[in-house]
């Protein structure tokens, strides 16, 4: 009896064996696993069809598994090139918006500035005919010098103003005294009279005052713009760490060596990774913020008194009151010449029987609505700017959340928590997650990141958004920037300094960093009145920004 009780039990237990061992047979195949492995493109020579002893793993669990060495290499680096485009792709419409905004900004500007300018070259010709065609270039220089300030030019705004008003003087002064001859001489002394007679009244003062703090508010909101997309277009790039790979390749790929190809990492595991990985790009969010909001202060003046539509538009109407009230003074103004400068000689010609009154008896009226002219963005400027401003809002704190985004948005994680790759096996992921940005990372349970090395390249995008932040600021006040070359003791540029001829906004932000600058300030700009740089300074200085370190790029501050 207790024979056969014995038989029955081994019969059992040989039963249960067979029954465990087919079990374990099925679970240690690996043809879901070479199914998925073939789809993502790689060959299937030499890998296994059952699971295999994983002490060769560097990166996976080495349990038994479905990887080889070659494997985890390749899928190693399937990690670094996924976790690239998922940055990439993640950031793609936040650097498209600024790109076309960009565009859309540029091309509304120059069209406008350009509308203006033949709008003032037609009525001109139509009002004073040939006298307008022979002296046109006066007013040519003009809109030549804003759109080369605009570009990014050289051109200090107050002084441009303050030449045209003088080169106009002296062209209005001689054709309402053509009996007299002028020499050179006597008409610079003319022109030095320009502030104490005001022969235009105070139009130059009110238009000098629109025109520029519209043009600073405008250069540099279309700088910033470029900055902007520069700056992200840089960091959406990322520098891939091998600790980061390590973590990534164990978060995505490491369920495939285990069998279980279709699984997702738990959520909280994904932002651990996640923030691990992109550390030093939250750390750029503080200053990315702060520019954003200046970038908000800045649209903020271009819908405001300084809008470039309402300085820019009725420039012509502006010049020809300056000229009426220059003709309706020109008696007074030439008594108080000739006292000044001394009585010139006669020309022996006289005066045309044609009276010079009648030549400037002609006043512009406004456009109409439906005569405005059109601009390349196909929209106003109030549009356009509001427009620019929801996109601004949207990318603050773009890169703090970017993490969170990529698990989120990527489709990257098994909701279920119960139902997820938590590192080593299905189940509850359980640590807690860690704070965004380097200093926080210190107590990351997946990256190994090295909280005392920050990126150089980050580092560089964060001091170039602070000085464009600078910038914007100093435009919000109605002030510009101004350039201190090192090699040339005192010299220095007051409003409008950039770049000399032949360089423009593409040309001076290629490298993203704007010039190292220093705030505006009204006795710096007084003993700088006059004086300029060459762009050389600037492209050097421009060079400095990109490469030097974050403890280096500091000096140059003011």
């Amino acid at each position: 009896m207790y024979a056969m009780w014995r038989l029955q039990v081994a019969l059992c237990t040989l039963s249960v064996l067979s029954l465990s061992s087919g079990g374990e047979s099925k679970a240690r195949s690996c043809s879901e696993v070479r199914q998925a492995y073939n789809a993502k493109g790689f060959s299937l020579v030499n890998v296994p069809h059952q699971e295999i002893s994983g002490e060769h793993l560097r990166v996976c669990p080495q349990g038994y598994t479905c990887c080889t060495s070659e494997m985890e290499d390749k899928l190693n680096q399937q990690s670094k090139l996924e976790f690239e485009k998922l940055v990439e792709e993640s950031s793609h419409k936040m650097r498209t918006t600024f790109v076309s905004r960009h565009k859309k900004f540029d091309e509304f500007f120059l069209e406008l500035l350009d509308n203006s300018e033949k709008s003032l070259n037609s009525m001109f010709t139509r009002t004073y005919g040939k006298l307008y065609m022979q002296n046109s270039e006066v007013f040519q220089d003009l809109f030549t010098e804003l759109k080369r300030y605009y570009t990014g030019g050289n051109v200090n705004l107050e002084e441009m103003l303050n030449d045209f008003w003088s080169r106009l003087l002296e062209r209005m002064f001689q054709l309402l005294n053509s009996q007299y001859h002028f020499t050179d001489d006597y008409l610079e002394c003319v022109s030095k009279y320009t502030d104490q007679l005001k022969p235009f009244g105070d139009i130059p003062r009110k238009l000098k005052a629109q025109v520029t703090r519209a043009f600073i508010a405008a250069r540099t909101f279309v700088q910033g713009l470029m900055v902007g997309r520069e700056v992200a277009n840089r960091v959406a790039k990322v520098n891939v760490a091998p600790a980061c790979v390590k973590a990534l390749t164990r978060m995505l790929y490491c369920p495939y060596c285990r069998g279980m190809p279709g699984l997702k990492p738990c959520p909280n595991y994904c932002h651990n990774v996640m923030r691990g990985c992109l550390a030093n790009q939250a750390d750029l969010d503080s200053e990315w913020n702060l520019f954003i909001d200046a970038m908000l202060l800045v649209a903020d003046r271009l819908q405001g008194p300084s809008n470039i539509e309402a300085v820019i538009q009725p420039i012509d109407i502006k010049i020809s009151d300056a000229i009426m009230t220059m003709q309706d003074n020109s008696m007074q103004v030439s008594a108080k010449v000739f006292q000044g400068c001394g009585q010139p000689k006669p020309s022996g010609i006289g005066r045309s029987v044609r009276g010079i009154s009648d030549v400037f008896s002609g006043r512009f009226r406004p456009y109409t609505p439906e005569e405005r002219p059109t601009t390349a963005a196909g929209t106003s400027l109030d549009r356009l700017v509001i427009d620019i401003k929801e996109k601004l809002k949207e990318s603050k704190r773009f890169w703090s959340n970017l993490p969170d985004d990529i698990c989120a948005k990527g489709k990257l994680t098994e909701p279920d928590e119960e139902q997820c790759w938590n590192s080593h096996t299905k189940g509850r992921y359980f640590p807690e997650v860690v704070k965004e940005g380097l200093t926080n990372q210190v107590n990351n349970p997946e990256v190994e990141v090295d909280i005392t090395r920050p990126d150089t390249l980050i580092r560089q995008q964060i001091m170039a958004l602070r000085v464009m932040t600078n910038k914007l600021k100093n435009a919000y006040n109605g002030n510009d920037i101004y350039f201190q070359d090192s090699s040339d003791e005192g010299s220095s540029s007051g409003s409008g300094s950039g770049c000399s001829d032949g360089c423009t906004t593409e040309f001076i932000f290629v490298g993203t960093e704007a010039p190292v600058i220093g705030a505006d300030r009204s006795d710096e700009r007084a003993a700088a009145a006059g004086k300029s740089v060459s762009c050389g300074p600037s492209v050097l200085l421009l060079t400095v920004a990109l490469t030097l370190p974050l403890w280096a790029m500091q000096t140059q501050w003011r």
